[in-house]
């Protein structure tokens, strides 16, 4: 008697393993064709980092443009690509990329307005006010540009140390006050 319970049961618990395998390895019925077509099901978006200087690669656009619903400029949105030389300043790679993004029905990350790295040599060299007030102008410049062109910002970039510590992380930036990051979410 006992064999044939464990047998039943085993039996049992195969069936019921093997339906719910069946189940859950069944694809989805409305599954997109391309990540971007599986993300916009979603209500999501399905994002590439972009270096402008790919969008003349043909290879490289027909798979962003397949598989992509959003872009992120590489490096043509930060400082030292818009504002080379303080107060002057070139939107021709964001502008591009943004281009491309519209032209293809992509939304666009701005990255990033300020970052304790790739500023400008001339804003290297500035500290105290004189920093914090070109931090700001770079700003509002740069989003007002672009604005309704971005659906987000990274206003800021990796103002906290590494390692775990929680604090931020010493630049020139910080030494401008405590408060620069605020000041700069409030500019954008």
């Amino acid at each position: 008697m006992r064999p044939r319970r464990t047998l039943l049961a085993t039996a049992t618990l195969a069936v019921a393993l093997t339906a719910g395998m069946t189940v859950a390895l069944a694809p989805t019925a409305s599954a997109g064709t391309t990540l971007k077509a599986s993300a916009a099901e979603k209500g999501r978006y399905f994002g590439a980092a972009v270096a402008t200087g790919k969008l003349s690669d043909s290879q490289y656009v027909s798979i962003l443009n397949g598989e992509f619903n959003s872009v992120t400029p590489e490096n043509e949105m930060k400082w030292d690509a818009t504002e080379p030389q303080q107060g002057r300043f070139s939107y021709t790679g964001g502008d591009r990329l943004v281009s491309h993004a519209q032209a293809n029905g992509m939304s666009v990350r701005g990255h990033a307005l300020l970052w304790h790295a790739q500023q400008p040599s001339w804003a290297q060299g500035m500290s105290g006010t004189a920093l914090r007030n070109a931090a700001i102008n770079h700003v509002t410049q740069v989003a007002t540009h672009f604005r309704g062109k971005i659906y987000a910002w990274d206003v800021v970039n990796e103002a906290f140390a590494d390692g775990g510590s929680g604090g931020r992380r010493d630049s020139n930036l910080q030494r401008t006050g405590n408060d620069w990051i605020e000041a700069a979410f409030r500019a954008a």
